[in-house]
């Protein structure tokens, strides 16, 4: 059900913090086990720049997850994202209890899913995003959808749309570019 254009703005204007889920979105959702019984997980460097330009912007960024990892752990810290709930099945309930103290309304959240576990997340926020690749039911639901799967720069889409929406993009690309303007 993506909304219209102009709807997702505003929305995307008033976002204060964006929540993420891992499997299935800043994975691909697969998980793969070494002979000696390690995880493995994979994470997009796209993904990761637009998490890291978000937070520049002043966005915070949250990642709840069901499950419980050091990889995540591990990532979260390498990207400086400072909300990091593992082991929360119930991710609307996990958020309500992560906002209260931050003085965030759900109104101002967006938050990032692809299954079922993350629909009342999606559909209780400001903003709901799902990934390209999404279950059906998150995908006929969710206000706004990626054109990338998860793991494959979805959130990077996110994320620029919400710094778009905000007029924050110029700047953020600005840093990237000679003092000439790329001339």
């Amino acid at each position: 059900m993506t909304a219209p254009e102009a709807d997702i703005e505003a929305r995307a204007r008033r976002v204060r913090l964006l929540a993420l889920d891992v499997d299935g979105v800043l994975t691909d959702g697969r998980i793969h086990y070494t002979s000696a019984g390690e995880e493995m997980k994979s994470f997009s460097i796209l993904d990761g720049l637009g998490i890291k330009l978000l937070r520049r912007a002043g966005v915070q960024v949250a990642v709840i997850t069901a499950r419980r990892s050091p990889m995540v752990d591990r990532r979260v810290a390498e990207l400086g994202i400072e909300h990091c709930l593992q082991g929360r099945e119930d991710k609307l309930e996990a958020l309500r209890e992560l906002i209260a103290p931050l003085g965030i309304m759900l109104d101002e959240v967006a938050y990032m899913g692809d299954d079922l576990p993350d629909l009342r997340a999606i559909l209780s926020v400001g903003l709901g995003l799902s990934v390209a690749n999404a279950s059906s039911e998150v995908a006929k639901r969710a206000p706004w959808r990626s054109a990338a799967r998860g793991g494959d720069g979805a959130v990077r889409e996110a994320c620029e749309m919400i710094l778009r929406a905000r007029g924050a993009w110029d700047e953020a690309v600005g840093r990237y570019l000679p003092e000439t303007g790329g001339l």
